[in-house]
C-alpha cells in the first residue's frame, strides 16, 4: 500500500535513471504526476513517450507556473536545489522531495544507509554480499546500480543503500536501521558553498537512524545522537567496546572486534590499508544490521574488489599498474595512495588530473612526497595539482593516457606500483571515470 496520496499533483523534475524509476513507482501507483527537464533531449525521453504517452513531460527552461501545479516535487539528484526555478516554487509553498523520501516511505524492510566522499561503492557491495551469504532476501541499490524505487518489494529482508550528498539534500527523514557516512573530504566543491555544508547534507543520512557506525579516524563522521542510541565505530587503531579495528599478535595483523581477533588481514584478497578499512565497515555495519559473523567473514575473503576501484591489473617487468579511475575527489585519491603506500616495500607512480571541480589539491602533498617516485599529471587542471604538489615530487605532463602509461612505466623501478588515481573528474577527457578506466586497463594490457 502507498504512503501517497492519489489525489494529489506530483511533477517529477529529471528524466534520467533514477528519474525514469519516479515515473514507473508513481504510474504503478495511480498517481497524478507530469514530468519536467532542464534538457533538450533527455536520456529516457523515448522510453517514457513509448511506455507513457499519456503523461505530460515538458524540456527545456523550468517554467515556474508549472511547477508551481504541483504538491510536491521529486527532483533529480543532477539538479541543484540552488536552480532559481526550484526555490521560486519552494518559496510558494511547493515541497522539494526526492526518489529516496519516497523509497524510505514505502520501504517494509530495515534499511542499511551508507554514504561518504570515498568507499561507499565498496563498502554497500560487501555489506549486500554479507547479507546474502547470510542467507538474507536483500536488495542492494541507490546511487550505486539499481534506482532504489525498482527495489521495493513484498519480500525483501534488507535494503542495503548507497546515497550521494545529492539524493541526501531531497531526503527529510530515512529512519534507516543502521546508517554511516564513512568519510568526509572535499567533493563537488562546484556545487556546494564549503565543506560545511557538504558536511550538513551527508549528515541528512542519520535523520531517524536507530544505529549508527562511525569512522574513529575522521570526526567528521560522528552524528549529534541521541542519548542511548547504539553507535559502533571502525578505524585502523586496536578495538575496544562496541568496535571494529586492526590488533597485531606475533607480526600478524588481525580484523578484529572488542577484544576478539575475527581474521588474519593477509586473507582478504584486496590490498592496502583503505581496503582494511572498508572491511572494518562493513563488519560494523553488518553486525548492526543483526548479520553473523561466520557469513560476513566469508564473504570479506571471497571479496576481490570493484572494477576501477584500486583495481589491480597486471604486473610488467616487475612493476603493478592499479586503476582506481573511480577517485573522482582528493580524499579517494589519498586513500589510493596512502592505502597502497603504506602496504609496499617500493613507490608509486601517481597518474592524476581532469576536471577538479573546484577541489583544494594542497591535501596531497604530504602523501605524494611520502609514498610516490614522480607524479604523471593530464588533463584540464594539470597546472592546478602541480602548484598544489610544488617540489613534493618529480612531475611530468602527458597528453593522453597512453602517453602517461608509456612516462610512468619509463620511471618506475621493480617493486613499485603505477596507480591511476585522478583525484579530479573524467569529463575535460572522457565520457565518464569508467571509459577512463576502460581504456587505462586496455593500454596497460597492451603494453609488451
Amino acid at each position: 500500500m502507498s504512503l501517497i496520496a492519489s489525489d494529489h499533483f506530483r511533477i517529477v523534475v529529471g528524466l534520467g535513471k533514477s528519474g525514469m524509476s519516479l515515473v514507473r513507482f508513481l504510474a504503478q501507483q495511480g498517481v497524478s504526476f507530469a514530468v519536467a527537464d532542464t534538457r533538450g533531449n533527455p536520456p529516457e525521453l523515448a522510453t517514457l513517450r513509448r511506455d507513457y504517452p499519456q503523461v505530460e513531460v515538458r524540456c527545456g527552461e523550468l517554467d515556474v507556473e508549472f511547477l508551481c501545479r504541483a504538491d510536491e516535487l521529486y527532483v533529480s539528484p543532477g539538479l541543484a536545489l540552488a536552480t532559481p526555478a526550484l526555490q521560486a516554487a519552494a518559496a510558494r509553498g511547493v515541497k522539494l522531495s526526492g526518489d529516496i523520501d519516497l523509497f524510505a516511505r514505502n520501504a517494509k524492510a530495515p534499511i542499511v544507509a551508507i554514504s561518504g566522499s570515498n568507499a561507499k561503492s565498496t563498502v554497500t557491495t560487501l555489506v549486500g554480499d554479507m547479507a546474502a551469504a547470510a542467507g538474507k532476501r536483500v536488495a542492494v541499490g541507490g546511487n550505486l546500480g539499481t534506482p532504489a524505487l525498482d527495489l521495493l518489494g513484498d519480500d525483501i529482508e534488507l535494503y542495503v543503500m548507497e546515497l550521494s550528498s545529492f539524493q541526501l539534500e531531497t531526503t527529510h527523514h530515512l529512519g534507516a536501521e543502521v546508517a554511516t557516512v564513512l568519510n568526509v573530504s572535499e567533493d563537488h566543491m562546484d556545487r556546494y558553498s564549503g565543506l560545511p555544508a557538504y558536511h550538513l547534507a551527508k549528515h541528512r543520512i542519520f535523520r531517524g537512524a536507530k544505529q549508527v557506525v562511525v569512522n574513529r579516524q575522521d570526526a567528521l563522521t560522528r552524528p549529534l545522537m541521541s542519548e542511548g542510541q547504539p553507535c559502533w565505530t571502525f578505524g585502523l587503531s586496536t578495538p575496544d567496546f562496541k568496535a571494529f579495528g586492526v590488533r597485531e599478535e606475533n607480526g600478524e595483523k588481525y580484523l578484529a572486534f572488542e577484544f576478539q581477533n575475527l581474521m588474519p588481514v593477509r586473507e582478504l584478497k584486496v590490498r592496502g590499508a583503505h581496503n582494511q578499512a572498508n572491511a572494518l565497515a562493513a563488519l560494523a555495519l553488518g553486525h548492526a544490521a543483526g548479520l553473523p559473523f561466520d557469513a560476513m567473514l566469508h564473504s570479506l575473503r571471497n571479496f576481490t574488489g570493484l572494477e576501477h576501484r584500486c583495481q589491480w591489473v597486471r604486473e610488467l617487468d616487475g612493476v603493478s599498474y592499479y586503476n582506481d579511475s573511480k577517485a573522482t575527489n582528493v580524499g579517494a585519491a589519498l586513500a589510493a595512495i596512502d592505502g597502497l603506500g603504506m602496504d609496499m616495500a617500493g613507490k608509486l607512480i601517481l597518474i592524476a588530473g581532469g576536471d577538479g571541480k573546484g577541489a583544494d589539491f594542497s591535501g596531497l602533498r604530504d602523501s605524494v612526497a611520502q609514498y610516490c617516485r614522480a607524479v604523471v599529471l593530464i588533463g584540464r587542471d594539470a597546472d592546478l595539482i602541480a602548484d598544489a604538489l610544488g617540489d613534493a615530487v618529480p612531475q611530468v605532463r602527458a597528453g593522453s593516457l597512453d602517453e602517461a602509461i608509456a612516462l610512468s612505466r619509463s620511471r618506475a623501478e621493480p617493486g613499485d606500483a603505477v596507480l591511476l588515481s585522478p583525484a579530479c573528474a573524467s569529463f575535460d577527457m572522457f565520457k565518464n571515470y569508467e571509459e577512463r578506466g576502460q581504456l587505462f586497463a586496455r593500454a596497460v594490457e597492451a603494453q609488451a
